[in-house]
């Protein structure tokens, strides 16, 4: 299924994203940086579309509102592309990253590339199981959660990882919003509560399940 969706490109004075375009390029920088990993140099809209089912013709609308990035029968330049959708997104440099659960989840979301792909380093893990404190985990030590308001401030650190038991999300959560942190990734499964200035992204391979099988389905 490829969708189409036909929202406005800002122009690039414009100070804020949609929700629709900013989503749009995340995926697309996705594609990207795997196809960077993959060992290739130049990429199509079509082939971009193949991976995110977008409209070929939407994303070279989307990627046109802020500049003229591809060639025509040689298409984009993975590097290229991958520096300027960073730059459209904000997300350029190095951006510091809390772990709470040193876990088996924790312990595999600190050994996978998937943050460093996209310029997040994990520059911190903690978790409350006094056994687990000064172990390792990954290239890191474990820390003790009590610490999480000076680790915050001293890595200057944007997001926080929940990948704790779901019983003890809400309270991960809490201690992350009191340290600081304003973005929260929850892979514990569970609801969490915040204050209305906190984003909560949940990321459950049952729900892109559920997605996927709905247009399947369909």
């Amino acid at each position: 299924m490829v969708v189409t969706v036909d929202d406005p490109v800002p122009t690039p004075a414009t100070e804020r994203l949609g929700g629709g375009i900013a989503a749009r390029l995340a995926h697309y920088l996705q594609v990207l940086t795997q196809a960077k990993k993959a060992g290739r140099s130049h990429i199509t809209s079509h082939e971009i579309s193949e991976y995110t089912h977008v409209n070929a013709t939407q994303i070279r609308r989307d990627l046109s509102g802020f500049g003229t990035f591809g060639k025509r029968g040689v298409g984009y330049s993975v590097d290229a592309l991958i520096g300027e959708i960073r730059q459209i997104l904000r997300t350029a440099g190095q951006h510091n990253i809390v772990l709470v659960g040193a876990g088996r989840l924790g312990q595999a979301i600190a050994e996978a590339d998937v943050f460093a792909d996209h310029g997040f380093s994990i520059t911190a893990i903690a978790d409350a199981d006094p056994a687990k404190v000064g172990s390792a985990c990954g290239p890191l030590v474990v820390r003790d959660p009590d610490e999480l308001p000076r680790i915050v401030e001293e890595e200057q650190i944007i997001v926080g990882v929940v990948a704790v038991p779901a019983e003890a999300a809400q309270d991960v959560a809490d201690q992350l919003v009191r340290a600081g942190v304003r973005i929260v990734f929850n892979y514990s499964g569970a609801l969490i509560d915040v204050p209305p200035d906190v984003t909560v992204h949940t990321t459950s391979p049952a729900v892109e399940l559920l997605y996927a099988l709905y247009f399947h389905l369909a």
